[in-house]
């Protein structure tokens, strides 16, 4: 992986800044009413551990994973869940945290995907978008960075399992 350019796009310093913005919104918009908070594995982890420190809220975690890229890298456009919730959240405060939203297709297909579970309502927070990759309209109520087209790596994000550890975001300008 070494023969990899990366450059810092997001710093740290702005990640965490922006999460707790984020938190401060969630915890406003939420007050005295309880959350399940469900992390999309792999890539959310980072920004989901920092997220549910930062929501002021009583809440309950959950995970799920679902998978989109035939190749690691371009997305096949075909979502399938890998790993589903491990309760129900029937008439529950939903909130479900992405890393990126790129086509939108993931994002969408989750969002229909928990309503089948009749939750009493789905809000949605992503790390990154890509607004000029979207396929197809994708509303996300907690944003934190709006990126280029870019292919990126960092804060949970990976290239074929590595990088996530970096603690910001990191754009690639060398894979093939």
């Amino acid at each position: 992986m070494e023969n990899l350019r990366l450059s810092p796009l997001i710093s740290e310093e702005e990640i965490q800044e922006r999460v707790r913005k984020i938190g401060a919104a969630i915890t406003d918009k939420f007050r005295g009413q309880e959350l399940v908070v469900v992390g999309v594995l792999k890539g959310s982890f980072m920004f989901y551990a920092d997220l549910i420190r930062a929501i002021d809220t009583d809440l309950t975690c959950d995970f799920c994973a679902v998978s989109s890229y035939a190749d690691g890298i371009v997305s096949s456009g075909e979502v399938k869940v890998t790993l589903d919730l491990s309760r129900s959240i029937r008439d529950r405060n939903v909130i479900v945290v992405e890393d990126i939203v790129d086509t939108g297709l993931t994002m969408n297909f989750l969002k229909r995907h928990l309503a089948v579970h009749k939750p009493k309502s789905i809000t949605t927070a992503s790390l990154l978008i890509k607004p000029d990759a979207l396929k197809e309209k994708c509303d996300v109520d907690f944003v934190g960075f709006k990126i280029p087209n870019d292919f990126v790596v960092g804060y949970g994000l990976d290239y074929q399992g590595y990088f996530r550890n970096l603690p910001y975001i990191a754009q690639v300008s060398n894979i093939n």
